[in-house]
C-alpha cells in the first residue's frame, strides 16, 4: 500500500510553524508496512484543498490529513473532503453530544460555531477525540476498477492527533494490511571523517537505485548517515535482510563509523571513556562551549566528563587556564603549540585522563575566512596528539564541524 500525508494550514504553508506531524505519521505508516510517497502542505484555501485531495485519492491507497478540523472559518478539511468526494455534510448527533459534554465539563458555554465540528461528509465514519472538540474523519473513497482509497482526517494538535491515531487509525490500518504481512524497517549507521562523495565511492554499488535493501545517504553538519531500508513479512526478516548490507558497510568504512541510529559522536566518546573508566576535561576557544554542551547532555557523562574551560582570549588562557605565558609570547594563539598547551593545562587543572583542546578560529570567529586552519590537541599519559584542519566551508557548519573533529580525534585515540 502507498500513502500520502497532507498537512493543512496557513501557518504551515507560510513556514511560520514547523510540520512535525507529517514526520511522526510517516514513521508510523512505515511501521505498518505502508510506504509514504508524498508529503503535501496546503494553505487554508478550499479549492486548493479539494485539488490536493482529489490528486491524492488517485495516486495512493491511504491519505492521512492533519489540521483544519477546528470550528473557525479557516478550518476547511471537512468541507474539502465533502467537495472532493461529491458528498454533502451531515450532522452526527453522537459527535455533537460529545462536544457539548466536553464544554460542560470545562464549565464553558459552547459557541454555536462549534456545531460545525459535528458535521461529517456523508458516508464517513467518526474518529473519536476523547480530549478535544475536533473529531476525526474516516472515509472510503471509491475508485473505478480498483480498491477504494481510504482517507483519515485528524486534528493538527499533536497530542490529540497521536492519541486518535493509536486508538483508531493504527488498528484500522493494521487490519487492512494484515493480509499483506509486510513491514518496513530502517537502520542507521553514523559516520564521520570524510566528505559525502568520498564516502559513496568507498561503498561498492550499495547506493544504486532499485537495490534491495536500499541504502540512502544524508549529511547533517558534517555527520554522514547511511540509512538501510528493507521490506519483508516480519520485523525479524527485515533486520535479517539488512544485516549483510550493514556488514559490507562496516567492512568498507571501518573506523569512519562511530555509531548507530540516533547516536552522535559525543555518545560514542562518553561510552568509550566509561568502558575504560577514564575521564575527560576540555578547553574550548573557537567552538565557544558547544562541545561541552554536547557532552553534558549525554546521560552517562557525569562520571567521565569532569568539566571544561571556555576561553575567548589570551588573558583567559593565562589567568584562568594557566597556559604558560612564554607559549603565547613565542607562538600565535592560532597555533598547534597553543592548542597543545591548552590541552595539557585543562587536563592538569581537572586531573583528568584526557585533556582535549580546540584552538581559536583564524583569525577570529566573527567573519570566518576562506582559508586558514583550526588546531585540536589531545593530552594524555601517552603524550600530546595534535591535529589541524583547513577552516573552510559554509559558515553555518564550521563550528559544529570543528567540534566534531575534536571529538573524533579523541574517539580514534580510544579505539
Amino acid at each position: 500500500m502507498l500513502a500520502e500525508v497532507i498537512s493543512i494550514g496557513d501557518e504551515l504553508a507560510s513556514g511560520q510553524r514547523l510540520d512535525t506531524n507529517s514526520q511522526w505519521i510517516s514513521q508510523r505508516l512505515g511501521d505498518l508496512g505502508i510506504r509514504v510517497l508524498f508529503h503535501t502542505t496546503v494553505a487554508d484555501d478550499l479549492p486548493s484543498n479539494v485539488q490536493a485531495l482529489r490528486l491524492a485519492f488517485e495516486r495512493v491507497d491511504v491519505v492521512v490529513c492533519t489540521g483544519g478540523l477546528g470550528p473557525t472559518a479557516d478550518d476547511l478539511t471537512r468541507q474539502a473532503i465533502a467537495d472532493a468526494t461529491g458528498t454533502g455534510l451531515v450532522m452526527d448527533d453522537a459527535a455533537l453530544d460529545h462536544i457539548r459534554a466536553l464544554f460542560a465539563r470545562r464549565k464553558r458555554a459552547m459557541p454555536e460555531r462549534n456545531n460545525i465540528q459535528a458535521m461529517f461528509p456523508r458516508g464517513s465514519r467518526v474518529i473519536p477525540n476523547p480530549h478535544g472538540s475536533a473529531p476525526g474523519i474516516d472515509m472510503d473513497i471509491p475508485r473505478e476498477g480498483r480498491s477504494p482509497c481510504r482517507v483519515f482526517a485528524l486534528p493538527g494538535v499533536p497530542a490529540e492527533m497521536r492519541e486518535m491515531w493509536q486508538a483508531t487509525v493504527e488498528p484500522a490500518l493494521a487490519l487492512a494490511t494484515s493480509h499483506q504481512r509486510r513491514v518496513i524497517r530502517h537502520r542507521q549507521i553514523k559516520c564521520f571523517g570524510v566528505g559525502e562523495s568520498d564516502l559513496e565511492q568507498m561503498l561498492p554499488d550499495l547506493i544504486r537505485r532499485g537495490r534491495s535493501p536500499s541504502v540512502g545517504i544524508t549529511v547533517h553538519q558534517a555527520t554522514i548517515t547511511l540509512r538501510i531500508s528493507a521490506e519483508a513479512e516480519s520485523v525479524e526478516a527485515c533486520f535479517a535482510a539488512m544485516e549483510p548490507t550493514a556488514a559490507t558497510i562496516r567492512e568498507c568504512l571501518g573506523e569512519l563509523i562511530f555509531g548507530d541510529e540516533e547516536e552522535e559522536l559525543q555518545h560514542a566518546v562518553i561510552r568509550m571513556l566509561a568502558q575504560r573508566k577514564q575521564t575527560l576535561a576540555i578547553a574550548e576557544w573557537g567552538t565557544g562551549g558547544l562541545v561541552s554542551n554536547w557532552l553534558s547532555e549525554v546521560g552517562d557523562a557525569a562520571n567521565v566528563f569532569l568539566g571544561s574551560f571556555v576561553v575567548r582570549g589570551e588573558t583567559a588562557l593565562t589567568e584562568s587556564l594557566a597556559v604558560p605565558q612564554h607559549v603565547l609570547e613565542q607562538h600565535s594563539a592560532a597555533s598547534r603549540e597553543v592548542a597543545s598547551a591548552m590541552a595539557a593545562a585543562c587536563r592538569e587543572r581537572f586531573r583528568a585522563d584526557f585533556g582535549l583542546a580546540i584552538g581559536p578560529f583564524p583569525p577570529g570567529d566573527e567573519q570566518p575566512p576562506d582559508s586558514g586552519r583550526v588546531h585540536f590537541a589531545l593530552d594524555s599519559s601517552q603524550g600530546i596528539q595534535c591535529k589541524s584542519s583547513p577552516f573552510v566551508g559554509h559558515p553555518d557548519i564550521l563550528k559544529a564541524r570543528s567540534g566534531k573533529q575534536a571529538l573524533d580525534l579523541l574517539r580514534l585515540s580510544l579505539r
